[in-house]
C-alpha cells in the first residue's frame, strides 16, 4: 500500500505534467526538469517579461519527507554546475529561501505548484534593485554555517514571504 506522502505526490507529479506548471499574469514560465522518484524534483524557472530577473533561468529543488504533505518540502536554488541563485533579499547565496510557507505557514493544502506561484510572486515583488535587490543582511554568516538542509534553520520572517 502507498503511503499518503507517494499517493499526493504521484497526484501532484501526474497535474504537473499534464497541465504543465503554472505562468501566470507575472511572466514566469516553470519547466518541470525531473522527478527519478518522490525525493527530489527539480524545476527550472524562467523569468520573461518586465522584471529585474527578465531573462534569467534559476533552478529550483525540491525535496520530500516521507511526512508530505504534513511536512513542507525543502525548496532550494540550486548553485551548482554554475547555477546561481537570484540576488533577493530572501534568497541566500547558497540558494536556501527564507519564505514563510516553507517554514511554520506551511499547510497540507499547499502543494509544489502553490510554493511556485509563491515564488513567482516573491521574485515579482522585487522592483527597484538599487533599494532592494541585495542578499539578506546575514548572508555571509548564514552561509558559513547553515545546515545542508534549510528546513533545519529556524528563520525569522519579517516580510511577506
Amino acid at each position: 500500500m502507498a503511503s499518503i506522502s507517494a499517493r499526493r505526490l504521484a497526484k501532484e507529479l501526474k497535474e504537473i505534467q499534464t497541465e504543465g506548471c503554472p505562468v501566470g499574469k507575472l511572466n514566469f514560465r516553470y519547466q518541470f526538469v525531473k522527478a527519478d522518484d518522490f525525493a527530489t524534483w527539480w524545476f527550472t524557472i524562467e523569468v520573461m517579461g518586465e522584471s529585474l530577473y527578465q531573462g534569467e533561468v534559476y533552478t529550483l529543488q525540491f525535496r520530500f519527507e516521507p511526512e508530505y504533505p504534513i511536512s513542507s518540502p525543502a525548496v532550494q536554488f540550486v548553485v551548482t554546475d554554475g547555477r546561481e541563485a537570484p540576488i533577493h533579499p530572501h534568497v541566500y547565496s547558497n540558494g536556501h529561501i527564507c519564505a514563510s510557507i516553507l517554514g511554520n505557514e506551511w499547510s497540507p493544502v499547499l502543494s509544489v505548484v502553490a510554493v511556485c506561484v509563491t515564488l513567482q510572486s516573491m521574485l515579482a515583488s522585487c522592483k527597484v534593485c538599487v533599494i532592494i535587490c541585495f542578499r539578506p543582511v546575514d548572508n555571509d554568516r548564514y552561509v558559513r554555517h547553515a545546515p545542508e538542509n534549510p528546513k533545519k534553520t529556524r528563520f525569522h520572517y519579517d516580510g511577506w514571504f
